[in-house]
């Protein structure tokens, strides 16, 4: 029972690294195709560092 257990969480956890790839590559791909998209994606990335890198300074 606890074999099947175990195989049965292994193949659920395979088979979500594998849409979280597809998923990953999918985004890559529109990014491409879609510039604006790329842009949106690269000012979302700067604020939240800039989120972090403040509420670092709040938490000293």
């Amino acid at each position: 029972m606890k074999l099947l257990l175990r195989t049965v969480a292994s193949v659920f956890m395979f088979a979500g690294i594998l849409a979280g790839c597809l998923a990953l590559l999918l985004l890559v791909i529109l990014m491409v195709r879609f510039p604006p998209l790329l842009i949106a994606v690269l000012v979302a990335c700067w604020l939240l560092s800039r989120l972090q890198k403040s509420s670092q300074k709040v938490l000293e």
